[in-house]
This record gives structure tokens, C-alpha cells and sequence, in this order.
């Protein structure tokens, strides 16, 4: 994996790109950056390159006037223009999903494919809302790095009481008995989550639901009822709204991370096989 920081005619872009063959660019979700990790597993890297950029407002890529996921859509195709490639499936995640919807809609020339993994269709919260006011404050961006900090700290000092404190937070299902790995392997991203200042504006993010209805491309809406980040409703909103969609429906262990726990292996054949067929 190699992290490049590239000048657009939008702006610059970090990004990491590695592997050959069909280009998938990942669209990440919250806290995340373009050293996203999770949702590359099982993509074999002699038959995908995966494009990994750091959406506006994470890592180092500026926020500045890309503050709607139209504008972040642009600058990612802006990005895609300037290291040559004409098509890709676009695999969006979570808080990316805004994004990999705007780009799917506006770009259809350029998107050979569509994945939507637990990802947000259209406003997520409200301001209203008891998550919306406590990440107002803890992912502020003039606090977000103690946060994580002290993330961090527990991690290293006590990786199972993260994995009970966190699991809920992804999950509805009752907290299992999980292996040590799936705990490893949440911790190893935590430990690249920053949420700069591209959290809070993904908070404010909202698309006019007609834009889903413009997107022709092939969809694969991969999402768990048992999500306690991004209610099951977004998967259910963009099926109804995107036409010819597919919506596999999951009930694994870990909910909105799919990626992790005994489960994840099915959750990603269905992605691979979607992105092959």
C-alpha cells in the first residue's frame, strides 16, 4: 500500500492505491481515511486495484468547499481523471454512502458497478437526536484526537472491555462470544480512525432522494438488520429508490461491521460475486 497526496484540478487528494486488475475505488465511512483496511478484505490484489482516497475533511484531504457529497463526488472523479481511469465500481461505505450515490448518479459514464455496504441513502441524523448532540462534542474536531487517544489507550491496556464497549454500538444482537481475532481486527482500525473535521460535516449531510433514482448502473445494497449505526431503513430506502437494486439482507454478528466475527466470510463472497457476475 503506498499513500499518495495528488493535485487536482478540484484540489488535492490523498490516496492509497495498490493492486492491478479492475479498479474499485472505496468510498469510506466515518473516522475512516484512505488507510481503510476492513473493507478491502478478501479482494484479491492480483485481480483488483483498489483505490483508497480520504474523503474531504479526512486525513489530508482538505475540506474547504467540498462539504456535500456532490462536491466530494466531483473532486474524487477529478482525482479518477488524473490517474487515468475511465471506469470503476464504486464500493461506498457507511457516511460514504451519500457520496458513492452522488457519484453513481451524476457519473454513470464513469461507474461500471454500484456496492452500497451498510451505508447511508439519504439524512442520517438529526439534530435532535441524543447520537447527533454526543458526537457534536466528542468528535468535534477540536477534540476528536483525545478522543481517539484515549481509544487507543484502552485498546492496548484492555483489547476485550473495547470489544464489549464497542460491539453495541455496531450491533443489536446480544454481545458473543467472539474469538480474539475479531477483537484484533477492530482494534487494528481503530487505531487508523481519525475523525478530523470530516465527521461533524457528515452529520450535516443530506442528498435529495431523487438522485438515487438516477443511478443506472448495476447495485448491490449489502446491509444487517441487526445495524445499530445506520438503521436497516437506509438499505430498504435505496432498494426502493434505485432501480434493479439488489438488497442482500444480513444478520451477522457484528451488524454495521460485517467485515468482522465467524459471518464475515459469506458477507464478502456475496460482495465479490455481485462485483464479478
Amino acid at each position: 500500500m503506498a499513500d499518495h497526496i495528488l493535485t487536482t484540478k478540484l484540489g488535492k487528494v490523498e490516496y492509497s492505491l495498490f493492486g492491478i486488475g479492475q479498479p474499485i475505488l472505496f468510498i469510506h465511512g466515518g473516522h475512516s481515511n484512505s488507510c481503510e483496511g476492513l473493507a478491502t478484505k478478501g479482494f484479491d490484489l492480483k485481480k483488483y486495484q483498489l483505490i483508497i482516497p480520504s474523503r474531504p475533511g479526512y486525513g489530508n484531504t482538505l475540506l474547504d468547499d467540498h462539504k456535500t457529497p456532490r462536491k466530494a463526488a466531483d473532486l474524487l472523479i477529478a482525482l479518477i481523471d488524473e490517474i487515468s481511469i475511465d471506469e470503476i465500481v464504486v464500493y461506498g461505505i457507511s457516511a460514504g454512502g451519500l457520496t458513492a450515490i452522488e457519484l453513481a448518479a451524476n457519473y454513470p459514464e464513469r461507474v461500471k458497478k454500484l456496492v452500497l455496504a451498510s451505508a447511508i441513502s439519504k439524512k442520517w441524523l438529526n439534530r435532535d437526536d441524543k447520537i447527533y448532540r454526543k458526537a457534536q462534542i466528542i468528535f468535534n474536531p477540536k477534540y476528536q484526537k483525545w478522543t481517539w487517544s484515549m481509544v487507543r489507550i484502552f485498546s492496548r491496556l484492555l483489547p476485550n472491555l473495547i470489544g464489549k464497549s464497542f460491539h453495541p454500538q455496531f450491533s443489536k444482537k446480544p454481545y458473543p462470544i467472539i474469538e480474539s481475532n475479531d477483537v484484533q481486527e477492530l482494534i487494528h482500525a481503530l487505531k487508523k480512525y481519525d475523525s478530523g473535521e470530516g465527521f461533524v460535516n457528515d452529520l450535516e449531510q443530506t442528498i435529495d432522494e431523487s438522485t438515487l433514482e438516477r443511478i443506472e448502473c448495476p447495485t448491490l445494497i449489502i446491509h444487517s438488520e441487526y445495524d445499530n449505526s445506520v438503521p436497516f431503513e437506509h438499505a430498504i430506502n435505496a432498494r426502493d429508490k434505485i432501480k434493479g437494486s439488489v438488497l442482500e439482507c444480513l444478520t451477522n454478528e457484528w451488524g454495521h461491521l460485517f467485515w468482522i466475527g465467524r459471518d464475515s466470510d459469506d458477507s464478502i463472497k456475496k460482495t465479490l460475486y455481485f462485483i464479478e457476475g
